[in-house]
């Protein structure tokens, strides 16, 4: 007697199954607002918020905007990346992860150059709040290569840099990083599953690279080992924003689950 043939879904259950998909990847993806004030961030914002949740804040937004681009964001319900890089004496860098903190910002960024002493001071800062941001340790910025660290008088490669940082990192009390696609396999071997990496330099195929000099596509960093992906100008700047980010969202879907 022949064996029973496997049941294939029904048309339904793949159509859910691609749906759940592509909102997994929507709480992974987040667009970078690197925008020169709030009016302009407001209206990616409008395109876009039906189609994305996380939204990062930069530099050159904050400096214009305030926090009051934040509260707008958190008020309709977005969350919230705040990437400002922090990395000054321990005291002052607590402070600022506090004032972020008290925002509702989900993430935030700080040098891991700023050494461990400044690491576990932030650390500190926030373990006794319900709820607090995750801290990401910055490596070495995605626009470095190996002539630009040796610039700055590293004798190391970028990767072995970044695994020096993280390193110090995880012995700080950190978990968090963000890493180019370059390093993000080898970081999850250090972090283990727990560990949360946050990877800029994303660009679909087809797309220009821009200033970034590590990049990877949205399948490839996912099948590396990265936790959320950052993208900025591929969606921004394109004629069609929610239509650029949809496609990269089908993207990341796949490669999710390739990685299964």
């Amino acid at each position: 007697m022949l064996a029973p043939e496997h049941p294939q879904p029904s048309l339904g259950s793949v159509r859910t199954s691609a749906l759940d998909s592509i909102e997994e990847a929507r709480k992974r993806l987040i667009v970078a607002l690197d925008v020169p004030d709030a009016a302009t961030a407001a209206v990616l914002v409008n395109r876009l918020e039906r189609t994305c949740q996380w939204f990062k804040v930069g530099m050159e937004l904050f400096t214009a905007a305030g926090p009051s681009v934040i509260e707008l964001l958190v008020a309709r319900g977005h969350s919230v990346f705040l990437d400002l890089k922090f990395c000054d004496i321990p005291n002052t860098v607590a402070g600022a992860v506090r004032s972020a903190a008290a925002l509702g910002v989900r993430l935030v960024t700080l040098h891991a150059s700023g050494g461990p002493a400044m690491l576990q001071a932030a650390r500190q800062e926030l373990s006794g709040l319900n709820n607090p941001p995750q801290l990401l340790a910055v490596t070495v910025l995605t626009s470095m290569d190996q002539a630009q660290v040796r610039a700055v008088g590293l004798e190391r490669s970028p990767a072995e840099q970044v695994e020096l940082l993280a390193r110090m990192g995880l012995a700080a009390g950190i978990s968090g990083f963000v890493c180019s696609p370059q390093e993000v396999a080898s970081l999850r071997r250090l972090t283990g599953p727990e560990g949360i990496l946050v990877v800029p330099g994303i660009r679909p195929s087809g797309a220009q690279t821009g200033d970034q000099k590590r990049i990877a596509t949205p399948a490839s960093a996912l099948r590396q080992g990265a936790s959320y992906l950052v993208v900025g100008r591929p969606i921004t700047q394109a004629s069609d924003p929610a239509g650029a980010a949809e496609a990269i969202l089908e993207e990341m879907a796949a490669g999710m689950a390739e990685a299964i």
